[in-house]
């Protein structure tokens, strides 16, 4: 059976054999730790489809968050809020390796310099794709905005759900943890704030 593939796409993998081989030696012990057969047939690829799950979802060691704004900034004089909202996130906690997923919310306030709207979901997912905690991440795609646009304020809200909380511990399917960080305008004067968050559409209390 010829695999379709659509006009203009090319699938690329990108894989460090070395680091994958490691870790798929890593994960075969895992499997047989847990009272598995590594050797049955369901199986005998897992170890290296793993290896290679793990590399994708932390790539994001291998992007610089920095780099990515830098890479299109221009001098515009605009001072109202830019928001680029509903922007999906997938990350792993570094408590248990589990996902949290969700969404991010991310707005400044120019001083003289824009950005490329698209760099801002670029830097989320460089800082997302680690191992992380959602609290961190936020701070980090703040300090990132603040310190590279020097803007006259950022705001950072992200809501997410844990399966660290759904699978185990307290197994509670539906609860969304939400983070928030602000600076300058954002921080000092609350109608700013608010305005933000309803353009966002949150409520925070």
């Amino acid at each position: 059976m010829t695999k379709h593939i659509p006009e203009g796409y090319e699938r690329r993998d990108i894989y460090n054999e070395e680091n994958i081989n490691k870790l798929a030696a890593c994960y075969k012990q895992i499997l047989t730790l847990i009272g598995e057969d590594p050797n049955r047939e369901g199986l005998i690829k897992t170890p290296v489809r793993a290896a290679k799950s793990m590399q994708f979802l932390t790539h994001g060691y291998d992007s610089n968050p920095e780099e990515i704004l830098k890479s299109a900034l221009f001098k515009e004089d605009y001072k109202q809020i830019v928001v680029v909202k509903d922007i999906e996130i997938y990350s792993m906690c570094e408590h248990h390796l589990l996902p949290f997923f969700g969404k991010a919310h991310v707005g400044y306030i120019p001083n003289g310099t824009i950005v490329g709207l698209s760099k801002i979901p670029r830097v989320v997912e460089a800082f997302a794709r680690r191992l992380q905690l959602q609290e961190r991440l936020t701070t980090q795609i703040k300090d990132c905005l603040q310190d590279v646009l020097n803007p006259l304020g950022v705001a950072v809200v992200i809501e997410a759900q844990h399966l660290c909380m759904s699978m185990r511990g307290i197994q509670k399917q539906n609860s969304v943890t939400t983070t928030s960080e602000f600076t300058g305008a954002f921080l000092k004067n609350s109608n700013t704030r608010q305005e933000f968050m309803h353009l966002i559409g949150a409520d925070l209390h």
